[in-house]
């Protein structure tokens, strides 16, 4: 497997471009417009410099790892000649279906087409696609040069090949490939959100206040991060989207996301990613700071 094309550059566009790109592959990384991907390539450069700070890497790794990395807004550009095609883009199952119809037409018929959907079902994406055997999931954690869990979906018709490339791909990035079926969340989400969103509802239902509930977590708990902490981070919106697909799949009303969570994303309060969640980030600050909207 010699190139790679990474549809999407946000924050797990860019985290498995970099990562990728590292360990020596030649990524073609595609977006939209340029901007997204100028932005992309500033924010690789940045945790290139904060690893070489730790000692994980060096500057003639990141000068390398950089030259790996081509830009695309052409998407069947992007794609063409690549054995193996990453979608990274939102997390909404018609974004998703159109990207995958199109990279299905555009790519050879042995390319493998893998996403890092979080808990959209792998087999309806494979659904559009000419060859759904080669349709996989391939789910990274965020921040992805740090964090070491691939969740790899099998489709209902996903092969057995196709698995075990995946699977050796993600051994060869240094990461541990935990195979996964099909059904809504796979692992770690079916797990993680109905915990996050008990965490919103003990907030809304003035159990504690945010503050509270995240010491209780993380001393309590032994978790290094705070369900509303992690919440942010994840970007609200994409927790929003990820039960709504539980409570979708499974029809279980403990799956139906809190009413405060629907709220903060219809105001636009995402977390991290618009400045505002549960708690406030400011540029350049570490420190965390509870929300106005939660402070008594």
């Amino acid at each position: 497997m010699e190139k790679i094309t990474v549809i999407g550059s946000g924050t797990m566009g860019n985290g498995i471009a970099h990562l990728l790109a590292q360990y020596g592959y030649q990524v073609a990384l595609t977006d939209i417009n340029q901007q997204a991907l100028d932005k992309a390539i500033q924010t690789i450069t940045a945790n290139f410099d904060r690893q070489i700070k730790k000692g994980t890497a060096d500057e003639t790794g990141k000068r390398k790892a950089l030259s790996n990395i081509t830009t695309f807004t052409d998407l069947q550009q992007a794609v063409a000649g690549a054995q193996l095609v990453i979608e990274a883009a939102t997390e909404h199952s018609e974004i998703k279906l159109g990207l995958f119809k199109k990279i299905s037409d555009y790519c050879a018929d042995d390319t493998i087409l893998a996403s890092n959907t979080s808990s959209i079902s792998i087999t309806r994406i494979a659904s559009v696609t000419k060859n759904p055997g080669n349709v996989i999931g391939m789910h990274f954690m965020n921040p992805v040069p740090v964090m070491k869990l691939v969740e790899v979906i099998r489709g209902y018709a996903t092969t057995d090949a196709v698995t075990s490339t995946i699977i050796q791909l993600a051994e060869k990035l240094d990461r541990v490939a935990v195979e996964a079926n099909d059904y809504p969340g796979f692992i770690a989400n079916r797990i993680l959100m109905p915990m996050i969103n008990e965490a919103i509802y003990t907030l809304y239902e003035g159990v504690a206040g945010v503050h509270e509930i995240d010491t209780v977590m993380k001393l309590g708990i032994a978790h290094p991060m705070g369900p509303l902490q992690l919440a942010d981070f994840i970007g609200l919106d994409v927790c929003l989207a990820i039960l709504n697909v539980l409570h979708a799949g499974f029809g279980n009303p403990k799956y139906a996301p809190c009413p405060l969570l629907v709220n903060m994303v219809t105001a636009g309060q995402k977390g991290i990613k618009s400045g505002q969640g549960f708690y406030t980030y400011t540029q350049g600050s570490k420190d965390l700071v509870v929300a106005p909207k939660f402070t008594n």
